[in-house]
């Protein structure tokens, strides 16, 4: 499982690699999205995969699964969701106001 899981992560992070280095402000903004998804991925396997019972107490379960990995994935999730979103206003609002997403023609000239 972890081997089909570095596939996916080191896929993700080639996407995401490519994305970020385009010159559209959109697929720069798909690419931190889709290289966190990835960092995501990363930390859940370095953690094991292992299956298991939830840690209950009183709860015979001869084997769990770590719960502290996955809450700090799922806040993980939830920052990377909110920063996401907030790229995507940012980016559609230089859209509006420039009127293109292309990073060559945002930069300006070189005496602004």
């Amino acid at each position: 499982m972890e081997f089909i899981m570095s596939i996916l992560i080191g896929a993700l992070f080639s996407v995401g690699t490519y994305l970020i280095l385009s010159r559209s402000l959109l697929r720069i903004v798909l690419g931190t999205a889709i290289l966190s998804h990835g960092v995501h991925l990363l930390l859940m396997t370095m953690a094991g995969l292992k299956r298991g019972a939830a840690p209950l107490l009183g709860e015979e379960a001869g084997a769990y699964t770590d719960p502290l990995p996955q809450a700090l994935i799922l806040t993980s999730i939830v920052i990377s969701f909110g920063v996401t979103a907030f790229f995507f206003v940012l980016a559609y609002r230089a859209y509006q106001e420039l009127r293109t997403d292309d990073m060559e023609l945002l930069r300006g000239d070189d005496d602004e």
